[in-house]
């Protein structure tokens, strides 16, 4: 199965709609962000917790990981250390968004091995496209490429 491009057994291809986890605790930018994933065709499941957020992707990993800094049960660099250090997830593409934009904070994503970091408030145009971007790279993403 394809994330973006064409999907199998289908002549001319169709853009396959990829399973898109957001692990976010404020209600109205989970909303948000799962209105502009799924308005762009892919399925999304929306978390509030950590813990919840880690038995999610031990049944079923993601086509791309949304995930806060700041939650309730496990931080979002908890989680991600986790998925890291599991070989069906080291790869899976993670996007980390957060109120708190500090250069140590991102330091600390990178280093955790967050493929890209995005701080609150943001623009729907900007993350919609680097979601799109991460899911283009599919698993394979180059870790380190932290930015947005």
């Amino acid at each position: 199965m394809t994330r973006q491009g064409e999907a199998e057994g289908m002549p001319g291809g169709h853009p396959v709609a990829a399973h898109v986890l957001v692990v976010e605790d404020e209600p109205s930018i989970a909303e948000a962000v799962r209105f502009l994933l799924t308005r762009a065709g892919h399925q999304v499941t929306v978390l509030g917790d950590g813990a919840a957020a880690v038995a999610a992707l031990a049944a079923r990993p993601a086509d791309l990981l949304v995930l806060d800094l700041m939650l309730p049960g496990l931080s979002g660099l908890e989680i991600l250390r986790a998925l890291r250090a599991r070989p069906e997830t080291t790869t899976m593409p993670v996007m980390m968004l957060t109120a708190r934009g500090q250069d140590r904070d991102r330091a600390a994503a990178e280093l955790a091995g967050a493929d890209l970091f995005m701080a609150k408030p943001f623009s729907n145009a900007e993350f919609l496209q680097a979601a799109q971007r991460l899911l283009a790279r599919g698993p394979a993403a180059d870790r380190g490429a932290v930015g947005a």
